[in-house]
C-alpha cells in the first residue's frame, strides 16, 4: 500500500512553514535601534549636546580670530573650513528684521561684527564684513585644524 500525498498546502501553510506567519512578520520590522531602545534616545543626546555647545558662553574681543561651532554654520560665510576676524562685539544684540518665523535667521541676536575674505567668485580676496550671533563661533587657535 502506498502512502497518501499529503495535498497541496495552503498559502497559510507555506508561510508558517518558512518563518512569516501572522505574527512573525512583525519581528522583521524591528531594526537594530528598537533592539536597543528608541532611535529617539539618540536624537535627544544630540539635542542636548547641541543645546548645551549653543549656550556655552564666548568672550569674545576685537581681533580674535573664530570659525563656526562644529554643527552651527547658517550662513554661507565664512565657509566652514575658514576663519573670521572679530571686529565687533556688540553691547546690545541687533535682532534680524526677517519676518518670516520659518527662517532660520528669524529674531536671531546678531551680537558679533566679523571680518572675512571672500574666498572665490569676481570679488575674491575682497575683506567683507557681517553681522553674526556669537553663540555660533568658537575661538581658533593657531595648530587648530581648519
Amino acid at each position: 500500500m502506498r502512502d497518501k500525498k499529503p495535498g497541496p498546502l495552503s498559502s497559510r501553510d507555506v508561510l508558517q512553514r518558512i518563518g512569516l506567519d501572522d505574527d512573525s512578520h512583525r519581528n522583521l520590522l524591528l531594526d537594530e535601534d528598537d533592539l536597543l531602545g528608541s532611535p529617539l534616545d539618540g536624537l535627544a543626546a544630540a539635542l542636548k549636546q547641541r543645546f548645551e555647545s549653543l549656550n556655552t558662553p564666548h568672550r569674545f574681543k576685537p581681533g580674535d580670530i573664530v570659525r563656526w561651532k562644529s554643527g552651527f554654520q547658517n550662513r554661507l560665510f565664512p565657509r566652514t573650513d575658514k576663519v573670521a576676524i572679530v571686529l565687533e562685539v556688540l553691547p546690545e544684540p541687533i535682532f534680524d528684521s526677517e519676518k518670516d518665523s520659518s527662517c532660520t535667521y528669524f529674531r536671531e541676536p546678531l551680537d558679533i561684527v566679523l571680518g572675512l575674505f571672500l574666498d572665490s567668485g569676481p570679488h575674491r580676496g575682497d575683506f567683507l564684513s557681517w553681522h553674526f550671533d556669537s553663540r555660533r563661533f568658537e575661538l581658533w587657535t593657531e595648530g587648530d585644524a581648519q
